[in-house]
């Protein structure tokens, strides 16, 4: 199942180079591969993995709150364009979610991807035509149309 969702990845990188957002998200419910999927397209490709929990966190650490989400997406955009290449693969991106720093995920994803190509894990399902994050219930549920997102939905089976 992971050799074809890094194949499905990589096929999508060369498609999403003519999109406006240049984002692609993997959509999986946890424990589903996306990570193992997304170090071996790396791997395969030299494109750079980035731990987005890891990596904004530390960077948040000393800002107050409002600092926070006043700097959430200027911070993002710091830690995509580290490297300086056109195509970055971000995993643990459930930081975003979080209801304190008062941000839309889907459109810090789409914000930092119109400058280069994006592949993002999300933890989540794609549900009548809907890319869903977290249950109704929950704080952090999201709910998005899907119908101009380009996505990657790993299968469950069982």
């Amino acid at each position: 199942m992971v050799e074809s969702l890094v194949e499905q990845i990589i096929y999508k990188i060369d498609q999403a180079a003519q999109l406006y957002h240049r984002l692609i998200l993997v959509v999986a419910p946890s424990g589903m591969g996306k990570t193992m999927a997304l170090r071996e397209v790396a791997k395969r490709t030299k494109f750079r993995y980035i731990n987005i929990n890891l990596e904004l966190s530390q960077r948040l650490l000393g800002l107050t709150e409002r600092q926070r989400s006043l700097l959430v997406f200027r911070l993002l955009n710091e830690i995509v364009e580290g490297n300086g290449t056109q195509v970055v693969l971000l995993d643990n991106i459930e930081l975003l979610f979080d209801t304190s720093l008062k941000q839309d995920p889907l459109r810090l994803l789409q914000g930092i991807s119109r400058n280069r190509t994006v592949v993002a894990s999300w933890n989540g399902i794609i549900e009548n035509d809907h890319l869903i994050y977290a249950r109704p219930d929950h704080p952090e549920y999201r709910r998005y149309p899907a119908t101009s997102l380009l996505m990657t939905n790993v299968e469950l089976h069982g």
